[in-house]
C-alpha cells in the first residue's frame, strides 16, 4: 500500500463523526484537504463504485439510448423514505421518483393491493370491462369535480387526451361553424409532457426546438398575467387554456387565486375550456387532494398522473359531462390504460392519501419543513427564496443549485432542480416523518458551501 493510500485509511478510520466530517467537505478545484494539510485526490464517481454499480453504468451506456444524464449512483432498493445503492448506502429521498412515489417505498398496502390483482387479473385491454378500472374511476369521480374519467399511461399521454377533447368539444358544440376553435394558450415556466402536443405546450425552448414544428396554434402567455389571458381568449379561437396551479418543473412557483378566476370567467364567456394540470402537484402533494382546491376554483378537465399508481404508470384526463357528452366511440384509446393491475394500485394509494388526517398531516408537514428551512438556509446570501405548498417545495438561488443537489447526494439525501437549474425542487414521499425532514434540511444547511466553490 503507498503512503498516501495508507495515510488516507489511517485518518478516515479515526472516528466515525471526522469521516462523516471530511465525506462532507465540498470538493475545491477537484482536491478535498485532509487533516495535517495533506491533499488526497477526490474520489472518481466510477472508480469509488462497487463493481457491481460500476458495471450497472458502463452497460448502460452501451445498450440504452442516451437521453438522460443520470447522477452516478445505482439504486437498488427502498424502503419508507430510504434508498439504498448495492453497497448497502443508505439515502434519504426527497425526490420521490420526481414526485410519483407518494406513499414511498415498498408501502404494504400498496404491495398487498398488486399482489392479489396480479394473482388475479393483469391485463385484459380496454375491449372488456374490468371491475378496478370501474372502482377507481367511481372514486376519482367522488372526490373530485368530474364526472368523468380517461385513463393514460402517463402525464404527456393524459394531457394530449384533454387536447384532443378540447378540439372535439369545440367541433361538437359548434356544428355549423367551418373553423371552430382550435388553438391553445399555455404559460412561461410551463411543463406539460413531451409528446409532440404536450411538448407545443411546454415552454422551454430547448424541449421544442430539435423537434419542430411541433403542434401549431399555442400562444405562451406570461404565468399571472391576468390582461394578456384575457385579451386573447376573448378573440374566440381559444380550444382550451392549459394552466398548472403550481408549477413543478418550471421552478415551483404557484398561481394567485385571483390569475385562477380570471381565466375561469374568461374561459366561460366564449366557451374555451380551462384545464388544470396536476401531473405534478396534485393528489395530496400541497395538502389539498387536488392543488386547485386552494384556490376555490375548478376547470373542466384536470390531468393527473405521478402520484397516482404509487410508481406504476399511469395517467388520466378527470372531465366534466359537459365535455365527455362530445366524445364519442373511436374517438381516442390506449391499449394498455386503466389495466387491472394499475388501477388496483392507484385505489390504495388514492384511498390513503384521499383521507382527511393523511392530508393534514401533509400540511403541516410542509409548514415545518419551509419553517427549517428558512431558519437554516434564509441567511445564506445565495438564497432567494423559499417557496411552495404543503410537500412540493422550491429553495431559489442566485447560482446554479446543481452543486449543492450533488452534495446533498454525495451526503446521502436526494433532491432535483427545477426551474432555469436554479431552484432546488423538494418533493418527498407524503409519508415523511419529521425527524426525516429535520434531517434533510441539516444536509442541506451543511452542504451550503458547495454554492460558493461548485460555481
Amino acid at each position: 500500500m503507498g503512503s498516501l493510500q495508507l495515510f488516507h485509511s489511517i485518518s478516515v478510520s479515526v472516528s466515525v463523526s471526522k469521516a462523516t466530517d471530511f465525506r462532507r467537505r465540498r470538493l475545491n478545484r477537484g482536491r478535498v484537504v485532509a487533516c495535517l494539510n495533506v491533499d488526497v485526490e477526490a474520489p472518481n464517481p466510477l472508480k469509488s463504485k462497487s463493481n457491481r454499480s460500476r458495471e450497472v453504468m458502463e452497460e448502460e451506456g452501451r445498450v440504452l439510448v442516451g437521453t438522460y444524464a443520470r447522477a452516478p449512483v445505482v439504486l437498488s432498493s427502498g424502503k419508507g423514505c430510504k434508498l439504498y445503492d448495492p453497497d448497502g448506502r443508505e439515502f434519504l429521498d426527497c425526490a420521490a421518483g420526481i414526485a410519483v412515489n407518494a406513499l414511498g417505498h415498498g408501502d404494504p398496502d400498496w404491495i398487498r393491493a398488486i399482489t392479489e390483482q396480479a394473482n388475479v387479473l393483469t391485463h385484459v385491454s380496454n375491449a372488456y370491462y374490468s371491475i378496478p378500472q370501474v372502482e377507481l374511476a367511481k372514486r376519482l369521480v367522488a372526490n373530485s369535480f368530474a364526472d368523468r374519467v380517461f385513463f393514460t399511461n402517463s402525464g404527456t399521454e393524459a394531457n394530449e387526451a384533454a387536447i384532443k377533447f378540447s378540439r372535439k368539444f369545440q367541433r361538437f358544440n359548434h356544428p355549423g361553424n367551418e373553423q371552430p376553435a382550435t388553438d391553445f394558450i399555455s404559460f412561461t415556466n410551463s411543463f406539460h409532457g413531451r409528446t409532440m402536443g404536450s411538448l407545443a405546450l411546454t415552454s422551454k425552448e430547448h424541449y421544442r426546438s430539435p423537434f419542430e414544428p411541433v403542434m401549431p396554434g399555442v400562444t405562451l402567455l406570461e404565468y399571472g398575467n391576468i390582461q394578456a389571458a384575457e385579451d386573447l381568449i376573448k378573440l374566440g379561437k381559444i380550444a382550451a387554456v392549459f394552466v398548472e396551479p403550481i408549477q413543478g418543473e418550471g421552478g415551483i412557483y404557484s398561481a394567485t387565486k385571483e390569475f385562477l378566476q380570471a381565466l375561469r370567467k374568461a374561459c366561460d364567456d366564449v366557451g374555451s375550456l380551462l384545464v388544470f394540470d396536476e401531473v405534478q402537484c396534485g393528489l395530496g402533494r400541497t395538502g389539498y387532494l387536488w392543488a386547485h382546491e386552494a384556490y376555490g376554483v375548478s376547470p373542466d378537465i384536470m390531468t393527473l398522473a405521478k402520484p397516482l399508481a404509487g410508481g406504476l404508470p399511469i395517467g388520466a384526463a378527470l372531465v366534466t359531462e359537459r365535455v365527455s357528452s362530445s366524445i364519442v366511440h373511436g374517438d381516442h384509446g390506449s391499449t394498455f390504460a386503466g389495466s387491472p393491475l394499475v388501477c388496483a394500485a392507484a385505489i390504495a394509494v388514492l384511498d390513503k392519501i384521499a383521507n382527511p388526517s393523511f392530508l393534514s398531516s401533509v400540511s403541516k408537514k410542509g409548514d415545518y419543513f419551509k419553517e427549517l428551512l428558512t431558519q437554516k438556509l434564509g441567511g445564506n446570501p445565495h438564497v432567494k427564496e423559499i417557496r411552495g405548498l404543503g410537500l412540493i417545495i422550491g429553495i431559489e438561488l442566485d447560482v446554479s443549485a446543481s452543486p449543492l443537489v450533488d452534495a446533498c447526494r454525495d451526503s446521502g439525501l436526494i433532491v432535483l432542480t427545477a426551474g432555469k437549474g436554479n431552484v432546488v425542487r423538494l418533493v418527498p414521499p407524503l409519508i415523511i416523518s419529521e425527524k426525516e425532514l429535520e434531517q434533510a434540511a441539516e444536509i442541506l444547511h451543511e452542504c451550503l458551501p458547495a454554492l460558493d466553490s461548485g460555481n
